[in-house]
Order: structure tokens, then sequence, then C-alpha cells
């Protein structure tokens, strides 16, 4: 089933239907768009009958979802949107059977193009001129759609950073005046927004466009003007300094801290590589400006990959130190590491005892607590 089949079947049962917004929008710069989304004026009861030979969810939205392995429709019933609260959940919403009232809620003009199942545009509020002339230009009145969600604002400046289109001089203003308000969004709700502009090519001026806007308080981060545009969006989070508790995911986290540190550290070595990877290490190189044929080709190189990859055993260890498992074998490993992975050290069982035999008052002198060493 395709998009058209869709259209067709509500059609059939007597509705009207229309993909609408974002799907249209890149249909005419020519775009991709991965979701699309359609309005109708049927219930979702009624979408339910319609399409009862096929797997579709709904939820009290009054929308129905249709996903299949090349499809990820959402089908939403007209409607006016009376009340909000912070988080744009509706808290009143009216079901309506006139498209115009559906169009008049959205957001930007360019976003309220309709298309019909034989790719015909309608455009009731000028988005088709909006979208030539390349500008970002409210619905309606500019107060009244701000208020009513404040994460249009973040969708502006994402829409222009994105798209490289310019926010009308009016629209940038209230943006300022109401900047306040995006203090009421979830952290969820900022952080989808500013990954789509951090991972745009355009990143940079969307980060300057917060920052003169006075979004950055709100939005809980900071950053200088020494930052780097990178496509990993891990990479692009470690560079700014975060404020405020962000939805992260434990990877996410991770990858944001490792990259920190890799930072910090100043350049890409062999432990490096060797303690955080060979992808993490590209992204960092890249923002400390190392070319990522050198840090491939150091990595090719590495000796070893893993401690167990040390040819070694601890009971080995304890052996020629004389000594009892402890603080000492992990002491005796890193250092192993290290004069392998520098080539200092051939990684073979012989090498490797006689180099811990040879070095063995190193471990005492450092403080290392070993236990029935023999003089």
């Amino acid at each position: 089933m395709n998009v058209v089949n869709i259209l067709e079947r509500i059609e059939e049962n007597g509705f009207e239907a229309y993909i609408v917004g974002g799907y249209v929008r890149d249909y005419l710069l020519g775009m991709e768009s991965g979701d699309i989304d359609i309005c109708t004026n049927a219930r979702v009861k009624e979408l339910l009958d319609i399409f009862s030979d096929i797997s579709v969810t709904s939820n009290e939205y009054g929308s129905v979802k249709i996903v299949t392995n090349k499809l990820r429709v959402d089908i939403t019933t007209y409607r006016r949107d009376l009340r909000y609260n912070g988080d744009r959940r509706k808290v009143e919403i009216e079901y309506v059977d006139n498209l115009i009232d559906d169009i008049n809620r959205r957001d930007f003009t360019m976003n309220t193009l309709c298309m019909n199942k034989d790719k015909n545009i309608i455009d009731i509020l000028g988005g088709t001129e909006d979208i030539k002339n390349q500008v970002i230009r409210c619905v309606g009145n500019i107060e009244d759609r701000i208020n009513e969600d404040p994460l249009r604002m973040l969708r502006a400046v994402r829409f222009s950073t994105t798209l490289g289109f310019t926010i009308e001089e009016e629209l940038y203003e209230k943006l300022k005046e109401y900047a306040y308000l995006i203090e009421q969004l979830s952290q969820e709700r900022i952080k989808e927004e500013l990954t789509k502009i951090l991972v745009s090519k355009n990143a940079l001026i969307g980060l300057e466009m917060l920052r003169d806007l006075g979004f950055l308080p709100y939005i809980g981060i900071e950053y200088n003007d020494s930052i780097v545009h990178v496509s990993d969006i891990c990479g692009m989070y470690s560079q700014l300094e975060i404020l405020k508790e962000f939805p992260f995911s434990k990877e996410e986290k991770e990858n944001i801290k490792i990259v920190k540190n890799i930072l910090n550290y100043g350049i890409i070595d062999e432990n490096v590589l060797f303690n955080y990877g060979l992808y993490l290490s590209l992204v960092a190189g890249d923002i400390l400006g190392i070319d990522k044929d050198v840090i491939a080709s150091m990595d090719k190189e590495l000796v070893i990959r893993k401690i167990k990859d040390i040819d070694i055993s601890s009971e080995e260890i304890c052996e020629i130190l004389d000594c009892k498992p402890g603080k000492v074998i992990s002491e005796v490993y890193d250092e192993l590491k290290n004069v392998i992975l520098r080539k200092e050290l051939d990684n073979s069982n012989s090498s490797i005892r006689e180099y811990i035999f040879n070095n063995r008052r190193m471990w005492l002198d450092e403080g290392a607590i070993i236990q029935g060493i023999v003089s």
C-alpha cells in the first residue's frame, strides 16, 4: 500500500483526505521526506474501520498511524486547538469538518500546504510563495501561535537552519521578546529540536541565531566560538557547556563524556585508540583538526586492542613477582599496555616475562602492595 492508495481508500468511503505539512513543503523543495502526515474529516473510529485489514494504531490525540517497511503515515482528523498546557499536550480540542480551520491552526505558512492524490497543491495561506522566497512566516497572529506552543520558536530556528530560510522580521523580533517561554518546555522537546539544529550542515549559523535571540539560557547550553561542526551529534554536544539536565541515553552520555576526555587530552595517540576505539577517536580528531587517514592508519597498526590481548596471564605475573593477586596486577598490565602500544616491547610471552622480571622493583618503588616477595 502506498500513500495514494491510502488517500483513495479514505475518499472511497466518502471522506476528504490530503497530504499536509512537511512532506508537501519538502516535495516542492525537491527533498525527500520520510514521514507523511494526512489530514481528513474522518474520525478515528471511521479510519479504523476503513483500514481494518491492515495494522494500524490510534491514540487519544485523534490520530491513526500506519507503518510499513516503506511508509510512516500519520492520519489526523481536522481539528481546532482550543487550549494548551505548557508541554503542548492538548487540554482541549474540537474536531471540525473544515480543512481551512485545520490549516489555520498550524505554525508556519510553508507547513500549511496540502496535496491531493493527484499531486495537486492546495495553497490557502500563500505557503508556496513563502517557500519560493525562502521565508518563514507565522500563520495568523504571531503572539497567539507562540503562546499556544512555545516550541514553535525553536522550530522556527530549526527550519531556518536546516532549510536556509530567513525568519520574517516581525516574527524574529517576537521570538526575542518571548524567549523566556522556552523555559515552559520539557527538556525532551528542547533536545529534539536542538539535535536537529546541531546535525544540520548550518549548525553554527543555527547556534548563533539561538544566541542572538537570547534562547541559550532557557535551553540550558553555552558554547564558545571555537566550536567545530562535525557530523556526529555526540561530537557536537561534547563541545557545548550543558547547564541543564538533558535526556541523553546511557550511550549518548558515555560518548559525550569520552569525546570531551579526548578533547581535553588534546591529541590522538595509541592510548586514545586503545581506550576509546576508532569511531570516537575520529570524531574527536575531526574537532581537533587531525587527518582521519592518519588516525585510521594509527589504529590499523595497533598491536593490541584490549588487555586480554597481552600475552601473559595474571597467574604468571604473580609467579614472576612472587606475589598474591591484588592491585599490583592491574598496575603491571597498565605498564605492559603502554610499552607494547609504543612498540617498545614485543607482545610475546618470553619478552613480557623478561620485562617484568627485569623491572620487578618498579612496582615496589611506586608503592604497589605486594605480599610475599622474596628478596
